[in-house]
Parts: structure tokens; sequence; C-alpha cells
């Protein structure tokens, strides 16, 4: 007896597809199917283990390692842990709906094994069939592929389940038929063509940086009379810039009013934490967040719209050197300040009122900034350098500096 053998059929994994070009289509697909599809990137770069890794997956790594870069000994690599906790926390309804992951630019090598009719007449909504054991590699998005295989690998580390993991959908775009030059094109063209954002901009849209919250926070508290008209500080903050020029209608920047927060908050330790994110978690020990926001929101809306005058002459106020020092004198009046000279309220005002705030060299030279033979002063050294410099001059009007910028 022979049997009859049955016609060829397309064996592989199924995806619903949008068509966005004759070679690239968009959809979604689950995790479990985004991880069978795209090998782990850290497997691939193990020596050790690929030596004993099946021939399809050296083959993919082969063909990864001619359109992308490697994880190791790189920011990419160092990025993934904590990309992998950030979406664990979005998946596990931390953030609410304000977390996003970019779709992943996928490429297989080669053409997909059978392409199926509209499943929506004029919709271009069809099925794909990627056969088992093809090379679909992460052209772009690979550092969220690597996040996904750890939270698939350990999702007890990162305070997630399995369940959870299994209802994830993943977006994705796919290119196929492309040769490896018109892949590597496509990462050059991902990865260098886009104009990155500015992180002053970047900075403002950070509703979980509590040092950005809090600066929005403080400049909508104060109220000040600009232009014969009574406004929010706010209205004179510049967030899309991290300098100023001498057009700009705005008189401080987000990044030096986050400075002045900051400082207040941490003192001098926080010269060191301007620039990175700070969590709830990274507040001071002992101090909730409503304890900050309440008492910030005591002292800092008052002393912006003391030296609103001053901002608005252009003095040195506005320097980011000269806003950390403050910070840090503030700091002193919080109540939860560890060392140093406690102050009053009155006591911090009163400091702060017999310093000469004009951006001039006899002031201020040599202690937030430095002069040219003109006189003119440059004070690009920034809140790290100078400001603990202007602290100590603001807190101590006895000595050289202090005696400096109060014209003494």
């Amino acid at each position: 007896m022979t049997l009859t053998m049955p016609t060829a059929a397309v064996e592989g994994i199924q995806l619903i597809v949008t068509p966005f070009r004759p070679d690239a289509v968009i959809g979604t697909m689950g995790l479990s199917t985004l991880l069978q599809l795209v090998p782990s990137p850290k497997t691939e770069e193990d020596k050790r283990a690929l030596k004993y890794a099946p021939g399809a997956l050296r083959r993919h790594a082969e063909l990864r390692a001619l359109v992308q870069r490697m994880l190791k000994t790189t920011q990419k690599g160092r990025n993934v842990t904590s990309y992998a906790s950030y979406i664990a926390s979005g998946v596990n309804g931390e953030y609410g709906s304000g977390w996003s992951t970019p779709p992943i630019t996928l490429w297989l090598d080669g053409q997909p094994g059978t392409v199926g009719d509209e499943l929506i007449p004029g919709s271009g909504i069809c099925a794909i069939t990627m056969i088992a054991g093809t090379s679909v590699v992460a052209v772009d998005g690979e550092t969220q592929v690597a996040a996904w295989h750890e939270l698939s690998d350990n999702p007890e580390r990162f305070g997630i389940t399995y369940e959870r993991l299994s209802t994830v959908r993943v977006p994705f775009e796919l290119y196929f038929g492309l040769s490896v030059a018109d892949a590597r094109q496509i990462f050059y063209d991902r990865n260098v063509e886009g104009v990155p954002v500015a992180k002053n901009l970047a900075m403002s849209m950070d509703q979980r940086d509590i040092g950005t919250r809090l600066a929005h926070r403080v400049a909508g508290a104060a109220k000040v009379e600009h232009d014969g008209k009574i406004v929010p500080f706010a209205k004179l903050m510049q967030t899309r810039k991290r300098q100023l020029t001498k057009t700009d209608p705005e008189l401080i920047t987000l990044s030096a009013l986050r400075v002045l927060v900051i400082t207040a908050l941490h003192g001098r330790s926080g010269l060191t934490l301007s620039s990175t994110t700070l969590h709830e978690s990274g507040l001071p020990e002992g101090v909730t967040a409503e304890q900050a926001e309440r008492r910030l929101l005591d002292l800092l809306p008052e002393l912006l719209t003391r030296l609103h005058p001053h901002f608005a002459a252009r003095g040195a106020v506005s320097a980011p050197a000269v806003l950390a020092g403050i910070g840090i004198v503030v700091h002193q009046a919080t109540g939860w300040a560890s060392s140093g000279r406690q102050l009053s309220q009155d006591e911090l005002i009163e400091l702060l009122d017999s310093v000469r705030w004009e951006r001039e060299a006899r002031y201020w030279d040599g202690v937030a900034a430095s002069a040219n033979a003109q006189g003119t002063l440059n004070f690009g050294g920034g809140a790290k350098d100078s400001g603990g410099r202007v602290a100590d001059a603001l807190l101590h009007p006895d000595t050289e500096h202090g005696r400096k910028i109060r014209g003494w």
C-alpha cells in the first residue's frame, strides 16, 4: 500500500500584520512569540554558550553581528537590566497609562513562508507565516529585546509573574527581502538620522522625577509682578533649552530651577545629583515626598518672588552655580539638614537680601564665575564646580568671598 503524501504546507509562526510598503509590515505579537523569533542577544555574545548551541542559533548570531553592535562593555548593555525593571513596573501597573516602549524593528533574512489573503477586504490586514528556523534580527530596539529575555528568564527578580508576562503584546515592524546592506542602513538611519531630544525638554516631561515635579510646582506657586501683570513664575521659565540667550523672554531655565530644588532637598550632596533622575526613594533619609513638597513650597516660592527683580535684570542669580549655592543655603532652613548651622526662614532671607546680585566681576569673579581682561563674566563652570563656593560665600558673610558678593 502506498500512502499519499500531503501537499506542501508551510509550518511556522503565524503573525497578523498590516503592510505599509511592499517589503514591510507592522503588527503586535505575544511575548512568547517574540522570544522564539529573536534569540537573546546576551546568549549570542556568549562564546562558550554558542559553542554548544544549535546550528540555527549560531547562524543567527553570525547574521546579527553584521547589523548590530555588541551589548558587552557598552552603555547599551548596561541599560538592559534597568530597562527590564522599567518594563516590569509598567506591566505591573505601577505607572498607570504613563509608560511606553517603542515598536521593535525586525529584519527577516529572506521572505515569509506564506502571505495570506486580506482578512478584512480593503484593510490590508493579513496573516504571514514565519518558517521555523529563519533568522529574524532586531535592527532597532535590541535593548528592549534583551530586557524582555531577562524578564522571561528571571521574572521573580523584577517582581513580575509568568502569568502577567503571558498577557503582553509587543508592537513591531518587520522588514523582509532586504539585503544585509539595506538592513545595516536601517540600523544607521534609526540611530543617527533622528534628532535626539534635548535633555532639558526630556527632563521637563519626566513626571516621575521628583526634582522636575517640584520645580514645576514651585514655579507655579510663586507669583510675581512682571511687565505690569501678576503672573506665575512658571510663565517666565524656559523648559525647552538648557541655556538662555539675551533675546529670550524667559528669566530662568527648568534645569537651573531644578538645581535649586535638588540642592534645597539634599544640600551639598545635591550637587552630584543635579544631572541624574531623582525618584522618591532618593529623598533624604526620613523625609517623605509630602514633607519635602510642603516645606519647599513654604520656602522657595517666596524666595523666587523676592529675587524676581534680579532675575528680570538678568543678574547673577539665574546662573545654575548661583542657584545651586542658594539651594544649599535653603537646605539649612528645611529642618532636615543633618549638619551645619540650622537657619530660620528670616535668617535665610537676611543672608540673601545682603547680596549684590548684579552680574559684575567685582562681586562674582572667582566665586561663581571667571572674568576676562575686559571684565566680562563667564559662569560656564556650572553648579558642580562652583555651587559649594557660592554656598560658603552666602552662609559666611565675614569671609573673603562672603564680603565680596556683598560689596563690602
